[in-house]
């Protein structure tokens, strides 16, 4: 992924909120996946802006990257940390840690306390026969993807900061701000103790089309005038295809049409999908439209805005 996440959504450092959300929704309805099938170019570009976005939709996540607290794909920067003569230099030696515990004092001092005040070394043992051992710390990451990724669930590659891989599993339901806990993938430990764990937080990006109410996935789709009036099969796309549903006769604006199971699969069972109606009109009214409008008008007429009149 390129270094600046602001070039990737094409938008200034110092856009607002609003402008980042109107970039990633222009760029993300001409890359999508589903718009462009087999395009793998138009596929990695989408992965990018999901990522950046998810980055800089966030307002302390955005904050923490301008700081350079954390790199383009969300993972913390690495800190120097070290261990500088703890045991054998000079008095006044002193402890520095990027883990955030400053200046805890003499290192001699400290396990002379600890260990019956003997002189101990990393990993041996002191006189009065103690071992000098510690938990690595807990490494965190945070790893971007897509909606249909959390969904679906996927595998997906961390590169840590020393250049290693780590392989994450992203269970099918996943939701924005899952932390997952990887054992012993964390810091090694010292003096033979057990490595910390990596915390993996998970941030889904948004989709175009799709959204997600607990596990059920809500999407708008479009009906002509004809197939509102007179009911009919129409494609509808769903978290793993598209599937033909029933439009019935008479069908309305705000209408909504259940597919059992179509949601989100958790390991309690499955949500469904809402398809929500929306009766769109044509582009252009053309003159048999109106003759018909017209002549029905003059047969039917009536007020729906009866029921927003009586409640008013």
């Amino acid at each position: 992924m390129a270094d600046d996440l602001y070039s990737i959504l094409g938008v200034a450092k110092g856009a607002v909120a609003g402008d980042i959300t109107k970039a990633y929704r222009k760029l993300a309805k001409k890359l999508h996946p589903d718009l462009n099938p087999g395009d793998k170019a138009a596929e990695e570009k989408f992965k990018q802006i999901s990522a950046a976005y998810s980055i800089l939709n966030d307002a302390e996540k955005r904050g923490r990257y301008d700081r350079g607290e954390i790199d383009a794909t969300g993972q913390e920067r690495p800190q120097q940390q070290y261990y500088r003569d703890f045991a054998g230099g000079p008095e006044g030696t002193r402890y520095h840690s990027g883990a955030g515990f400053e200046d805890i004092g003499e290192f001699s001092d400290l396990f002379g306390d600890l260990f019956g005040r003997g002189r101990a070394r990393g990993g041996q043992r002191g006189t009065g026969g103690a071992r000098f051992a510690m938990r690595g710390q807990d490494a965190q990451y945070r790893l971007g993807i897509d909606f249909l990724e959390a969904v679906n669930g996927a595998k997906k590659r961390i590169t840590l900061p020393d250049g290693n891989t780590l392989d994450v599993t992203i269970p099918a339901g996943a939701v924005d701000g899952l932390v997952m806990r990887l054992k012993g993938k964390g810091m090694t430990g010292v003096g033979g103790a057990e490595p910390g764990d990596a915390l993996v937080e998970i941030a889904v990006a948004p989709h175009p089309v799709f959204t997600r109410e607990g596990d059920d996935i809500v999407v708008e789709v479009p009906i002509s005038f004809d197939e509102a009036v007179l009911g009919g099969k129409v494609e509808v796309p769903t978290t793993t295809g598209r599937v033909a549903v029933t439009v019935p006769p008479g069908a309305n604006t705000g209408q909504t049409l259940r597919l059992k199971g179509k949601g989100v699969k958790t390991r309690s069972g499955a949500g469904d999908q809402l398809v929500k109606l929306s009766v769109v009109l044509p582009y252009r009214v053309d003159d048999d439209l109106k003759a018909l409008a017209e002549a029905w008008r003059a047969k039917h007429s009536y007020d729906p805005r009866r029921k927003l009149k009586e409640q008013a």
